[in-house]
């Protein structure tokens, strides 16, 4: 599917990955709602898009939709297994509800991006106890995954947006992004019903 005429609607759209989003999404010639909670940070990146694209090619919308229980990443945690436990599910439903979508000829496509940790004002929370709560004692150990993993750039993470949107053959895809090993996807075996899913 080409981007230039689309509308799209980007969560957390004011800064960090979001952003990233939909400046990639704007660069293809779409048109793009800005939804996030943070009115400041959603006006002041509504006027800088605006002034680098046509202000009609942006909407802002304040609106809170974040969990932030969804804000951590995909890699075992030792102190959360059933939040990893419910990512690695997303992975599952992903290419499950894609396989769906094929059997069905619905023309929907459903794919997952799995970044690894992304230079995001989120990563400056880990110091802060009021956003941390009960887990601020573990903030050295994340920083040591941090150092480990090594943190990405959220254009990164949107160039793998694109790319999932633009290959039609993209259908249960599960998109790994990682400092180490750049934009990759993983691997699984066909599936017995000959459903083109990556």
């Amino acid at each position: 599917m080409h981007v230039n005429g689309k509308v799209a609607l980007v969560t957390g759209a004011a800064q960090g990955i979001g952003r990233a989003f939909a400046e990639a999404l704007l660069h293809k010639g779409a048109k793009v709602a800005l939804v996030d909670w943070n009115l400041e940070a959603g006006m002041t990146c509504k006027a800088a898009l605006d002034e680098q694209f046509e202000p009609q090619k942006t909407l802002f919308i304040q609106c809170d939709v974040a969990d932030q229980e969804q804000l951590r990443g995909l890699m075992p945690v030792a102190q959360q297994p059933v939040y990893c436990a419910s990512k690695h599910g997303i992975i599952g439903f992903t290419r499950s509800a894609a396989m769906a979508a094929n059997l069905m000829k619905s023309g929907v496509r459903m794919n997952a991006i799995c970044p690894g940790f992304v230079n995001t004002p989120i990563l400056e929370s880990i110091e802060k106890e009021e956003n941390m709560g009960q887990y601020i004692e573990y903030k050295d150990h994340i920083k040591d995954m941090m150092k480990y993993y090594g943190i990405l750039d959220p254009s990164m993470i949107a160039s793998g947006l694109i790319t999932l949107i633009e290959d039609d053959a993209l259908n249960g895809a599960i998109m790994k992004i990682t400092a180490s090993k750049g934009i990759h996807f993983q691997d699984y075996d066909a599936t017995p019903f000959h459903v083109k899913a990556q």
